[in-house]
């Protein structure tokens, strides 16, 4: 890659902690401070945007190459290990050692010649990383997802067998009581239609798909499940209107909710008028007599342009009105109730992964808890959503962390048994940190901190994978 601190004009998102890596790694017995559990055994995955070559213009932090940063824990040891994600795209590329295609800020069409095999736009496969009836897949919204090794070496792309039309979300969810994996797939710009709803069996067999009607193509990050249903939020961030030079953000439009049956199709949704706004990541809904409660980090709008504003990347993270939001559907009366449960600015929410679409107490999400307002977060809290209380840990404004995901402990029977596990950076030395919080007493810090051998740049999702 082209030296990127010699540009001056280079994006925030190429800098620092966000810096992309240039070497993959494999490094055992690392140094530790503190104690592993000896119940966490498997291999906690993340994915993350970081390109291989320089960018043909202005950079945004989704555009990069998918790179999986992975830990693997046995006994009380860790070993670290990481891998680019080999989409077509990325394999051209390094055919002729320079990037081929724009981004999301820089669209440009990219050689004749690769836009059958390879589209518009590259499938970066860098936004999550989920694990399913046996298989490990590199996930990104706008394509097919990306198969890979536990080892992280790529297999190719998969389309379930033939079966899938269209892309994939980065956040599928599971079933866990049938093992079934629940998904979408959006495609705002090619047109109608703009949004699939799949779902596969435990073994990974595609057994149900349907199209949903929409009267426009949106970004649709995320969606919710319950035990019967699925629960798309239709919100009016126009994709279609930036490629005509207008902002995405179109509320003139409106927003609605749709429930949808969870092997139904699109006669049978039912659509709730909601106010304009705008949600990345939902943690989690369930079902409650005719109601359907759901919860989401909420946002009055959107910008993708994050650079956006005076102070840099902060213009979009400084935004009023962003907060852990519930929204109550009755399905007998035909109403949304939206109340907002806390004003501390979160994302990333997670929870146990086993109350999937099931009633639970709480909730996790990374947040800043001090120092100034950036794109990133500092600390984590845990949200009680039967007391409106929070508990919080913060890693203080010199630090940045990512996701903070729970990895449950296979001895516990409360809902709270289980360990958090978060990538932490000092900003000031750009060292990494693989931390592991109990989440039973997360205020006390990490009962373990992993020495990564190497800055793991902020990326996006994860998962523990435990040893079968």
């Amino acid at each position: 890659m082209t030296a990127l601190e010699d540009r001056p004009e280079i994006s925030p998102f190429l800098l620092g902690e966000f810096a992309p890596v240039t070497d993959e790694l494999d490094v055992a017995d690392l140094r530790v401070t503190g104690q592993i559990p000896a119940a966490l055994n498997g291999v906690y995955m993340r994915n993350g945007a970081n390109p291989q070559f320089a960018p043909l213009g202005r950079y945004h932090w989704f555009d990069g190459d998918g790179m999986v940063h992975a830990v693997y824990l046995d006994g009380g040891r860790a070993r670290y290990r990481n891998r680019w994600v080999t989409t077509p795209g990325l394999a051209h590329e390094r055919a002729v050692g320079h990037s081929l295609f724009g981004g999301i800020l820089n669209f440009t069409f990219p050689p004749e010649e690769l836009m059958a095999e390879c589209g518009i736009f590259k499938n970066a496969a860098n936004t999550n990383i989920v694990a399913h009836a046996g298989r490990y897949l590199a996930l990104w919204e706008g394509g097919f997802p990306t198969e890979i090794t536990r080892d992280l070496d790529t297999r190719g792309l998969s389309d379930f067998g033939g079966k899938l039309a269209g892309a994939m979300t980065a956040h599928p969810k599971w079933c866990p009581e049938t093992g079934e994996l629940i998904f979408f797939g959006y495609d705002p710009v090619a047109g109608p239609p703009f949004l699939r709803h799949h779902v596969a069996d435990r073994s990974g067999v595609l057994t149900h798909s349907t199209e949903i009607e929409l009267p426009r193509g949106v970004m649709m990050h995320d969606f919710l499940t319950t035990r019967n249903y699925s629960i798309f939020f239709d919100l009016p961030a126009v994709v279609a209107a930036t490629m005509e030079g207008e902002s995405m953000w179109q509320p003139k439009f409106g927003a609605r909710i749709g429930v949808l049956p969870r092997h139904g199709t699109n006669a049978d949704v039912r659509w709730f008028e909601i106010d304009p706004c705008f949600v990345f990541h939902f943690l989690n809904a369930w079902e409650q007599g005719d109601q359907i409660v759901a919860y989401g980090c909420r946002m009055p709008s959107i910008d993708l342009d994050f650079e956006a504003g005076e102070d840099g990347i902060a213009g979009m993270a400084a935004m009023d009105g962003v907060g852990l939001t519930r929204w109550t559907i009755d399905l007998a009366a035909g109403t949304v109730r939206e109340e907002l449960v806390h004003d501390l600015r979160s994302d990333f929410p997670r929870l146990h992964d086993g109350l999937l679409g099931l009633p639970h107490r709480y909730g996790y999400a990374s947040a800043t808890l001090d120092g100034p307002m950036t794109i990133g977060f500092n600390g984590i809290v845990r949200y009680d959503l039967q007391t409106g209380s929070d508990l919080t840990y913060a890693f203080g404004d010199g630090t940045s962390i990512g996701e903070a995901v729970f990895a449950a402990d296979p001895d516990g029977s409360a809902e709270n048994d289980g360990w958090l596990m978060v990538y932490a950076t000092d900003k000031a030395t750009l060292e990494t940190d693989f931390c592991i919080l109990d989440a039973r007493d997360m205020a006390a810090g990490p009962v373990a901190r992993v020495h990564l051998p190497r800055r793991v740049p902020a990326g996006f999702h994860g998962n523990w994978m435990p040893a079968t």
